[in-house]
């Protein structure tokens, strides 16, 4: 086997994994990210809420979220039952084609919880949305998100949800 037989099987494996990649890639930029934030805590607070809104360009599923500074990350969704605000995890988000799924304060939102130190104000927090189309293809989409005591440019949105 001669030298150049040896390394073209290498370079189509290369660039065969690196096609896979910019696929994985492209299928990540199907969501679009607006207003993305997350709640400053203070000493000792162990959770805390991070916001957004999504805009998948075809239906998609938001299954996941994880970041460093948390030791659980979920899904959440606030809702009223009767008269009793009530909050619980979900397993997934639908986030519809073409449709903006807004994740906020009394609503739909990403808990940080189990926190390994406190989210300071005007800092960043790393953060990693899991989505999974309807074909099954898991894709992720990694940000870094300001730590505010209200969303960016909104006036009075602290008051709007407590943990």
């Amino acid at each position: 086997m001669n030298m150049t037989s040896a390394i073209l099987p290498k370079a189509a494996l290369l660039f065969s994994l690196a096609l896979g990649s910019a696929a994985a890639l492209a299928q990540t930029a199907a969501v679009k990210v607006d207003g993305a934030w997350a709640r400053a805590t203070v000493q000792g607070q162990k959770g805390t809420g991070a916001f957004m809104s999504l805009t998948a360009s075809e239906a998609t599923r938001l299954v996941g979220v994880s970041s460093p500074v948390a030791g659980v990350a979920e899904v959440h969704e606030m809702k009223m039952e009767g008269d009793v605000m009530k909050m619980r995890a979900l397993p997934s988000l639908e986030l519809p084609a073409g449709k903006k799924v807004e994740l906020k304060p009394g609503g739909y939102h990403l808990m940080l919880m189990d926190l390994k130190a406190p989210l300071a104000k005007d800092s960043t927090v790393p953060l990693t949305l899991l989505f999974k189309d309807a074909k099954g293809v898991e894709s992720k989409l990694e940000l870094k998100l300001p730590v505010g005591t209200a969303a960016p440019g909104a006036a009075g949105a602290a008051a709007e949800h407590k943990h």
